[in-house]
């Protein structure tokens, strides 16, 4: 487990934000940015028995459609954490059209260098994103260091059980949660190696399937509205956003990208 430059690290961060933040990644993902959209998170808040009264972190929480749910789902009192300072603010908007500012709100931060203090929350969600942390030992640390002794964490995120074609190699791929992904163990590896016990872990490589689905077919329309003039999408590389996902779903197909929920009990 080897972590990159920090230079490195800093490309790579800046890069996931700002493709997370774009009008290209809303037309491509919609409102919920991963596989199985809110009724995955929901599994994620009943799998670590959330409930009112309950502080939770998400982490690399976007836009805030999770953080919100969450809220409103179960009653908790929520904070959702970003990189990216747009979408930080765009949570806050959120949050105040629907009615539940007073228990969501936003930050920003680092997912290795959380901005909060020991043992302030009960859970921790993060939601395809910590395939993409540069360094993900120091993540996992932040985790268990923010959570109370009684604390859980909850994670969903693309897995692969063998290697992937170079096309899924690039940066594009790496902050599009690709070519990061790791095997389920070492997931669990990286969580145990912080303290927490594997609890459970679910597999919804159905969900990664129909995501792929969804891109591709909104990239074929993107494609004939750009041929159109009807759309303007400033820095996007359609074709190799096409040929990424065209590798990723022979991947999926294959067997060898898939979709997983973990769940890691500090005590």
């Amino acid at each position: 487990m080897v972590s990159p430059q920090p230079a490195d690290s800093a490309i790579l961060k800046t890069c996931c934000a700002n493709l997370y933040e774009s009008d290209w990644a809303q037309l491509l993902l919609g409102g919920s940015f991963h596989p199985g959209g809110l009724a995955l998170t929901e599994r994620l808040g009943t799998l670590l028995h959330l409930q009112p009264g309950h502080r939770v972190l998400d982490v690399a929480s976007g836009k805030g459609t999770s953080a919100i749910h969450i809220a409103q789902r179960f009653g908790c009192d929520v904070v959702g954490v970003d990189y990216s300072a747009r979408s930080v603010e765009d949570g806050i908007v959120a949050s105040v059209n629907v009615g539940v500012s007073d228990r969501v709100r936003f930050k920003r931060g680092d997912a290795e260098t959380l901005p909060f203090g020991d043992a302030e929350f009960d859970a921790v969600i993060c939601e395809c994103a910590f395939c993409t942390f540069p360094d993900k030992c120091a993540a996992a640390s932040e985790f268990a260091r923010v959570l109370k002794p009684s604390g859980r964490v909850g994670l969903s995120d693309l897995t692969r059980s063998s290697p992937l074609a170079n096309e899924l190699d690039s940066l594009f791929a790496w902050i599009a949660c690709i070519a990061d992904a790791r095997p389920v163990d070492e997931y669990a590896a990286y969580l145990q190696s912080a303290g927490f016990t594997i609890e459970h872990v679910e597999l919804h490589d159905e969900a990664l399937a129909e995501t792929v689905r969804g891109i591709r077919a909104k990239l074929l329309g993107a494609e004939l509205l750009a041929k159109l003039k009807r759309i303007d999408l400033p820095g996007a590389d359609l074709e190799q956003a096409q040929r990424i996902a065209r590798v990723a779903a022979n991947a999926v197909l294959e067997g060898k990208l898939g979709y997983a929920v973990m769940i890691g009990d500090k005590a």
